[in-house]
């Protein structure tokens, strides 16, 4: 079973935003609150990943838990991007092969 990928999959689309290491993203729903996670602290996250190709290779919502895990101990995009986010808020990436997997 898997997710159907987002129609801008493969590339952000121009309202996206850009870091400057090339971390693009966009808030899909707004979070709740004023704080976001420091660069070491332990999330909760839900979360589905996509190559650009379209085909999903992991998704928390499909085992339906949420992932735990301390954000300087994951890719360079997640910890960069979830520090972007406050709780509740719904955001996509698009993570560039450096910040990721290659």
């Amino acid at each position: 079973m898997s997710i159907p990928p987002p129609s801008d999959v493969s590339a952000a689309p121009a309202d996206a935003k850009t870091t400057s290491s090339g971390l693009a993203y966009k808030v899909l729903q707004e979070g709740s609150g004023s704080e976001f996670p420091a660069s070491n602290a332990t999330v909760e996250v839900h979360y589905t990943g996509w190559m650009t190709n379209g085909q999903m290779f992991d998704s928390s919502v499909l085992r339906g838990q949420p992932a735990s895990f301390p954000l300087d101990r994951v890719i360079k995009g997640w910890t960069e991007g979830l520090q972007l986010m406050k709780v509740g808020e719904k955001t996509r990436f698009w993570i560039p092969g450096d910040l990721g997997y290659g």
